[in-house]
């Protein structure tokens, strides 16, 4: 007769039953993990992504032209971005709106995002500067 287990633990099974049904659980886990992480993302995380980088895009689109010429983008961004602000109907503006965002999705978007941080970071330093 098998000794009691400790409270609080399952009984024991048979050795080989137990690693068997265990590494049935961890192929399950894996075959699980494996196939999570071989899915695409979401049509809504791809719909947020395209969004984020639309409103960056604006923003870039808001920005002086000194402070523009600063940021390492690509000649066909900078040239959407002057188009940008030529147009003057809604509909015409959310268009190129949507084009700077596709054309966002190849740009170093890391690097621009940096720039605007040091560009923001120079222009809190002078502004604490002033008073």
């Amino acid at each position: 007769m098998c000794p009691a287990p400790a409270p609080g633990q399952p009984p024991a099974a048979s050795g080989t039953a137990a690693r068997s049904e265990f590494a049935g659980i961890l192929r399950a886990m894996t075959e699980w993990e494996d196939e999570f992480a071989e899915r695409p993302p979401s049509k809504s995380s791809r719909k947020r992504a395209a969004l984020a980088l639309q409103k960056l895009g604006d923003q870039l689109v808001r920005m002086r032209a000194d402070e523009l010429a600063e940021l390492p983008l690509d000649e066909s961004l900078r040239d959407a971005i002057d188009e940008a602000r030529r147009l003057t109907r809604h509909g015409a503006i959310a268009r190129q709106s949507q084009y700077i965002g596709k054309l966002m999705r190849d740009a170093d978007v890391d690097a621009i995002e940096a720039a605007l941080a040091a560009q923001s970071e120079a222009q809190n330093t002078r502004a604490r500067l002033k008073k």
